[in-house]
Parts: structure tokens; C-alpha cells; sequence
């Protein structure tokens, strides 16, 4: 069966949120089943990308399709305003198979209705700012994608292509997802699970007021950091730090203190250089057992696991 595959992109969107999937979904279609892709737009002929590239896109019509990935962008922001095209998706995702967006793509889905209620991830520089703008959208930005029933939602750029190749798990199993991956010389399940920590930890507002408490906390992380602590170190009462805080980050204090703390225990996982069980405790988790579910729910996988992938990719 062939399944029609339809990227939606906009004038500035992202080059690589539109050519990411369509080479993944065109390696995993060489054979028997291939996907029919095309491009789309509000209006027909060359769309520019923010890099001046373009691509040249049918017009919106109400053809059948299988499934509709929505591109990201500069252009999210206007695209988000266009009555004609959240008319589209709307009606498209009462109709088609699945919904996705590669980027801040998921602003766009978020505009037209289809986020609500909905668990949701985008490129980790504008979480906070899609939880504030949709606050009836749970969003999760250290994922690299998130299926929440038939809507998906991935996170940065490169995402798009780990989004593509979950869709071709689903549709025809993960031997040929793996093949797909094996062809485009990506990893068909990246190392270290779905996560965006490290970006968004370290680069996400970098000068931002609670930087100095994030430095300060990772070279504490044996020590109790509770929020009442951090708030001390902000010169701020803990209610007020916490309301802050998540509005200016996306997360609350706890999580990411969480989140330091695995990105931390992850590096020294995937060095290899001392055993598993010792770090635990210097990582703040106190014991490996806590560190291993904590792991297995960021990661989807245990230490262990994640440190053969790392140690097999130096091979």
C-alpha cells in the first residue's frame, strides 16, 4: 500500500525539518511499499526556507492523505496566524491517519487546537515559550519526540528525522526503520534515550537570571538542593523563585535539579572509566537503584544499556 506522506511548510520555515523526513521516509520506501511524499503550502509554486533555499509546494486541497507533518521555522510565528492554514490542518487531522510537526512546528499544531490537552514537545530554545503561549499544552522539552494518541510532536531540526523513523516503525516494523537509519548513517534510536538535556541546560538562556543557581547547583549535586536552598541562593522567597523559575525555564526547580543530575551521571556513564555503582551517590541519586529509574523514565533504558551503545560507537 502506498501512503501518501505530506510535508506543510511556510515562507522562512526550516530546511531540514522538510528534507530530514523526506529522506528518511524515501530510504525506508525503496522496495515493495514505497511513501508518495510531497510538499505543501497556502499557496502553490517556490516556497523559501530561512536559508533562501526553496522548495516547490502544491496548494492545500483536501486530496486523502496518510499522514501530515508540519515544518518549523522563523516562520512558525506568522504561519501560527494563518486562518487558512489552521482551517487546513484541522480538517486534514479529522481525515488523516496521524499529525506531526518537526520543530516549532508544534506551535502551528498548538495554534490550530490539536495540542490541547495533549502532551507535546518542541526545539528546546522555545519550550517555555510554547507552555506560556498554550498553557492547555503539557510540554515536555527534554524529549526528542512525544506521541500523544495520532499527534506527534518532535523536538529541534535533526528531530525530524528520528520522528520519520519512528512513523516507519509504526507502519512497517523497526527492521525497516533500522535499514532506513542504516542508509542515512544516523542512529535509528540515538544513545543516551530521547533527550534534549545538555541544550537545554546549557545553552537555554544562558544569561538568564537563574544561571548563577544552575552553575551553582551542578557543583552540588550530592548535596540536598531543595527549593527553599536554591531560592536562598537566588535572594528570593521560595514561592516567588519557583513561579519564576518555571516561567523563565519551562520546568520546575525540581526537575531540573533532576535533569542536572542525569546529564551528569550520563556523562560519567557513557566515559566508561569507573563502575556504574560508584557515581550514584555523588550524582545526588543516593543509591544505583534510584539512579537506574530515574534513567529508565529519562531515557527509556537503564545505565548499563546506555553504556554499551556508547562503548560499541568507539569501536
Amino acid at each position: 500500500m502506498t501512503r501518501t506522506t505530506a510535508i506543510l511548510v511556510f515562507p522562512e520555515f526550516q530546511l531540514l525539518d522538510a528534507a530530514g523526513p523526506v529522506a528518511a521516509f524515501e530510504a525506508a520506501g525503496r522496495g515493495a511499499e514505497p511513501y508518495r511524499i510531497k510538499v505543501i503550502a497556502r499557496e502553490a509554486g517556490p516556497v523559501t526556507s530561512s536559508s533562501g533555499i526553496p522548495l516547490v509546494a502544491e496548494g492545500l486541497s483536501d486530496a486523502p492523505l496518510d499522514t501530515l507533518i508540519v515544518a518549523g521555522g522563523w516562520g512558525t510565528r506568522e504561519e501560527s496566524r494563518a486562518g487558512g492554514t489552521l482551517d487546513f490542518i484541522r480538517a486534514a487531522a479529522a481525515r488523516t491517519r496521524r499529525v506531526a510537526s518537526v520543530c516549532s512546528g508544534a506551535f502551528i499544531l498548538a495554534a490550530a487546537g490539536l495540542l490541547d490537552g495533549r502532551r507535546a514537545t518542541t526545539h528546546w530554545a522555545r519550550a517555555a515559550e510554547l507552555a506560556r503561549a498554550y498553557p492547555r499544552v503539557t510540554v515536555e522539552p527534554d524529549r526528542i519526540f512525544i506521541r500523544d494518541g495520532e499527534v506527534w510532536t518532535s523536538a529541534g531540526i535533526t528531530a525530524g528525522i528520528d520522528l520519520a523513523l519512528a512513523l516507519v516503525a509504526e507502519d512497517r516494523g523497526e527492521g525497516v526503520a533500522k535499514g532506513a537509519a542504516q542508509q542515512l548513517v544516523v542512529y535509528h534510536r540515538r544513545p543516551g534515550g530521547q533527550s534534549q538535556f545538555s541544550a537545554l541546560l546549557e545553552a537555554d538562556h544562558p544569561n538568564g537570571r537563574f544561571s548563577p543557581v544552575l552553575s551553582w547547583a551542578r557543583e552540588r549535586l550530592g548535596e540536598r538542593l531543595s527549593v527553599e536552598r536554591l531560592a536562598d541562593r537566588a535572594a528570593m522567597s521560595p514561592r516567588h523563585f519557583a513561579r519564576a523559575f518555571a516561567a523563565e525555564t519551562g520546568m520546575t526547580p525540581a526537575k531540573a535539579v533532576e535533569r542536572l543530575r542525569l546529564e551528569a551521571a550520563r556523562e560519567r556513564v557513557e566515559s566508561g572509566a569507573e563502575p556504574i555503582e560508584g557515581f550514584a551517590a555523588h550524582t545526588g541519586f543516593g543509591d544505583p537503584e534510584r539512579m537506574r529509574r530515574a534513567f529508565v523514565r529519562a531515557f527509556g533504558q537503564p545505565p548499563q544499556a546506555l553504556r554499551r551503545t556508547a562503548m560499541a560507537g568507539r569501536r
